[in-house]
């Protein structure tokens, strides 16, 4: 059978597999960087979704992970991970036809139901297949590597959303000029071509070679199973650093786009170029980030870029004073930038760090409880958001400091925090919370928060070097790292 297991992989089966790992990330990307993000938010304001309606499509895919719990039955069952994820993910993405098809057929309230259903329809799915994609991905690569095969993977697929975002928001752009009143119809475009990447995924996972599925415990009730990895405790701290920190990262993250497009008036080109210097910065730093988590450990890698991705959420709150100033374009570069540099380490090291802590013959079950917890916060935040954004319209909180002579008093604004900027404060507040857990995680190699700093620079300059002579380039790198390096050592 084209799709059945192996015994034992070869080391050439490994490197082949790794091939097709990494060719089923571009294609999967293509996909999820043409139906989701920017371009589903979009999607969904030109049909008139609300604030709430938005936060509930940011919702439904963490929500929709809670199914790996009852999928840890139908992997154990089959023992055929790549057999339920080739099926679980092409059925789920055929629900995007319905999607592509709500502007030629439905008005734009049938549109709305209709893309939230199929999205609910299309992430169970795809929940299916994540259950069984963890497991089969923590016995495919070898356990040393993980840190580097990600990062590259991770590299290769930003690079292609970078490109596939840009091209496709000039594309929407050029689209609307030439049918304002059809502009939906270009996303239905979108769609389609990103459905097409997603089918040509499936053929590469199919490709992908899988070993022999060892399952512990035969014979243990699937409540047994599923509640053995809290029964871990150092895995359970981890579990709760995860679900603190999505809950944070997700009360805040899906209203950036709504955030950009409607209280600062940038035009998408703009958001999507502002995306992408995000992207360039994921690029330059996935690799050193990998190599550092392969040598140390990936606490360690989360002990640095997690502060510094929160410090972006907050500054998100002064880019009005109360509304669009001087600073404001800066600061959303700023921002921008080095969310990009904080994101590459948290995205690697979150997911690798339960990968490497789950043990084999039990990464099934494990990976579905890290999962769990992680899907019910991402999941509950945003609707959190959505429902309380309005009740923060109303709303405000204004810190001013004044000045005053006998000639003149002088007021300045510091602080006004107004409707998301309220979230974005309460996700940094959390996100603090959340790396305090952190600490309470134990991972074999960690270090000190100054040596990952100061490895990380001489990682990057390394590349630099080989990227680029460019001194201005160099020195761009060197900030914000240097500067904490240079304090901590004063600080000793």
């Amino acid at each position: 059978m084209v799709l059945e297991t192996k015994e034992t992989l070869t080391d050439d089966d490994i490197q082949h597999g790794l091939k097709w790992v990494t060719r089923d990330g571009l294609a999967t990307q293509a996909m999820v960087t043409l139906t989701g993000g920017i371009f589903l938010v979009a999607f969904a304001l030109e049909l008139g979704a609300s604030n709430t309606l938005i936060g509930l499509l940011a919702a439904i895919p963490p929500l929709a992970e809670l199914l790996q719990i009852p999928s840890i039955y139908i992997v154990d069952r089959v023992r055929n991970r790549r057999l339920v994820v080739v099926l679980a993910s092409g059925i789920g993405r055929l629900f995007w036809v319905p999607i592509i098809l709500i502007p030629f057929l439905l008005s734009p309230e049938q549109g709305i139901i209709a893309l939230i259903a199929c999205i609910i329809l299309y992430s169970s799915f795809s929940a299916i297949s994540h259950c069984g994609w963890n497991s089969w991905m923590r016995d495919l690569i070898p356990q040393n590597m993980l840190g580097t095969f990600f990062s590259r993977r991770m590299t290769l697929s930003t690079g292609l959303a970078l490109v596939v975002s840009l091209i496709a928001g000039f594309f929407i752009d050029y689209w609307g000029g030439l049918f304002p009143e059809g502009i939906t119809v270009g996303y239905s475009v979108l769609f389609a071509l990103g459905l097409v990447a997603g089918i040509i995924g499936i053929y590469f996972l199919a490709a992908t070679p899988e070993p022999r599925m060892v399952v512990a415990g035969d014979g243990v009730g699937l409540a047994s199973i599923i509640a053995k990895p809290f029964r871990d405790l150092n895995f359970r701290n981890l579990i709760v650093f995860l679900g603190s920190w999505n809950f944070a990262v997700n009360l805040a993250a899906p209203f950036f786009t709504v955030y950009m497009l409607q209280r600062i008036g940038l035009d998408l080109s703009t958001v999507i170029i502002l995306g992408i210097v995000s992207q360039i910065m994921n690029i330059v730093f996935f690799r050193s980030w990998g190599r550092i988590a392969d040598r140390f450990s990936n606490k360690s890698v989360l002990a640095v870029s997690g502060p510094l991705f929160m410090i972006t959420i907050l500054t998100w709150t002064f880019t009005t004073l109360p509304d669009v100033y001087v600073l404001t374009i800066p600061l959303i570069i700023a921002i921008h930038i080095v969310m990009g540099i904080s994101l590459a380490g948290v995205s690697l090291a979150s997911g690798n760090i339960s990968l490497k802590m789950a043990p084999q013959g039990q990464a099934t079950s494990y990976l579905a409880a890290s999962t769990f917890t992680n899907s019910v916060a991402a999941g509950i935040a945003p609707i959190i958001g959505g429902l309380f954004v309005d009740f923060f319209a109303e709303r405000e909180l204004i810190w001013t400091l004044i000045w005053k002579d006998p000639a003149r008093e002088l007021a300045f604004v510091t602080l006004d925090l107004q409707q998301w900027d309220f979230f974005f404060f309460f996700a940094f507040l959390l996100g603090l919370y959340s790396l305090h857990r952190l600490a309470l995680v134990g991972e074999e190699g960690e270090a000190k928060e100054h040596v990952i700093v100061d490895e990380l620079i001489s990682e990057v300059r390394r590349d630099m070097r080989n990227f680029s002579p460019a001194g201005g380039l160099r020195d761009l790198v060197k900030f914000p790292f240097s500067t904490i390096r240079n304090q901590r050592k004063k600080e000793r």
